[in-house]
């Protein structure tokens, strides 16, 4: 007999995502929807309309939410502040966002909530303030610690500053800080990533983020139109790109990876997520309701929000059209895509694959899945969990993106999930 599919249900949102789209400058890198310079501090800076907007959006996403769902329907787990460079709002304005988010969608009494800094003393932030009103976790975009490295990534902070960070937001009250590193950047080595990572270490963070460098062009993939959820590159930025694409070696960023998972580990940071490590109990909520594919509702220039179900939805990036909207206190312009419950069970395979608990039994019960997975455990890239899941090699971890690719025509047609 036939094993039931799961029945993907739209449900009400596990967690929430503001996003602030300004910072004091742009990274050459940075793929994110980022306004710097003026719009970011100063007497044109459009900080205090986004909040404005913001506000706005939380009241009118928890309206939607409550007329689909009803009275009594689960409430937030999570808020994360991301951007660009959301600790450039002050602690009153982060107040107010959380204070909408409350009365929109209600909280539960422990929620997680995280909030993003870059490390240098002009855009830190009021980690005291933070903390005072409600934040819980801090996230700091350190990216290296190694001076050159910054330098070559348009960082505008040092590694001290990243130190200085760290004591500020333990001073504070911080119990949860997680810091993010990026690796197979220009000008980076296998040995300078390691003394990135011990300087890093020295710090004691709960929590450390190390992901590889990645520099598309959105442009080229359609991204940037006028409801797209991504801006187009600045030239600099595109020949910035073309150059740093040179110095880059996939040997060297596996090498990279490998070493940071070793080096995690003997500190006490254990992988749960294949770009993310931590202490026991320090696992990010926020993200795990992305990788356990959980309804989410995000706000600000760019955000993406999921059903839980089959459908998702973005706001475009430009801020110009966010803000009109939401003057008139009209929803802001976007866009919606949605998927077969084919592609919907192959994704929820892949999430869980992505964690170290891995897939479980109860989710490979369809021949073509089995045979599927049984073909990349024969070759070294999955292993058997203790409940007779499935969870990734270190080989398969590095081959993530191939592994996945080849599954996904196999799981498509004929994914039983219990």
């Amino acid at each position: 007999m036939e094993e039931p599919r799961r029945a993907f249900v739209p449900s009400p949102p596990a967690a929430l995502y503001i996003h602030v789209p300004f910072c004091l400058s742009v990274c050459p890198y940075c793929d994110f929807v980022v306004y710097g310079g003026a719009a970011a501090r100063g007497a044109r800076s459009r900080v205090d309309a986004l909040v404005d907007g913001l506000e706005t959006e939380i009241r009118l996403r928890g309206m939607v939410a409550r007329d689909d769902f009803g009275p009594g329907w689960p409430r937030l787990a999570s808020i994360y502040f991301g951007g660009g460079t959301p600790s450039l709002l002050s602690a009153r304005q982060v107040e107010r966002l959380l204070e909408a988010a409350a009365e929109g969608f209600g909280l539960v009494a422990d929620a997680e909530v995280t909030i993003e800094a870059n490390p240098g003393p002009a855009d830190r932030g009021d980690l005291a303030g933070f903390r005072a009103c409600g934040v819980n976790r801090l996230s700091i975009g350190a990216q290296s610690m190694v001076e050159a490295e910054l330098r070559r990534l348009g960082r505008r902070h040092s590694p001290s500053d990243v130190a200085r960070t760290v004591a500020e937001a333990r001073q504070a009250g911080f119990d949860n800080v997680s810091l993010d590193l990026l690796y197979d950047v220009p000008a980076q080595t296998l040995a300078s990533w390691r003394r990135s990572l011990a300087a890093a270490l020295r710090l004691e963070p709960d929590h450390v983020s190390a992901y590889a460098l990645a520099l598309d062009d959105p442009d080229g993939e359609g991204l940037t139109g006028p409801n797209g959820d991504h801006l187009p590159l600045r030239p600099g930025a595109r020949r910035w790109r073309r150059s740093a694409r040179t110095e880059q070696d996939e040997d060297r960023a596996a090498a990279c990876y490998e070493l940071a998972d070793q080096l995690l580990g003997r500190a006490g940071l254990g992988w749960y997520e294949l770009s993310n490590w931590s202490r026991p109990g320090a696992e990010s909520v926020h993200n795990m309701a992305y990788w356990r594919r959980a309804p989410h509702q995000a706000v600000g220039p760019g955000a993406h929000a999921f059903d839980g179900a089959f459908t998702r939805r973005w706001n475009a990036a430009r801020l110009d059209g966010y803000l009109a909207a939401l003057s008139a206190d009209s929803l802001p312009p976007g866009g919606r895509e949605t998927v077969d419950e084919a592609t919907a069970s192959a994704e929820l395979a892949i999430l869980n694959l992505r964690t170290r608990t891995g897939l479980p039994a109860s989710l490979a019960s369809s021949p073509a899945l089995r045979s599927a997975l049984s073909s990349a455990r024969a070759n070294g890239l999955l292993e058997t969990t203790d409940d007779s899941g499935y969870r990734l090699t270190m080989t398969g971890r590095l081959l993530s993106n191939e592994v996945f690719a080849r599954l996904l025509p196999e799981l498509a047609p004929a994914v039983a999930v219990a």
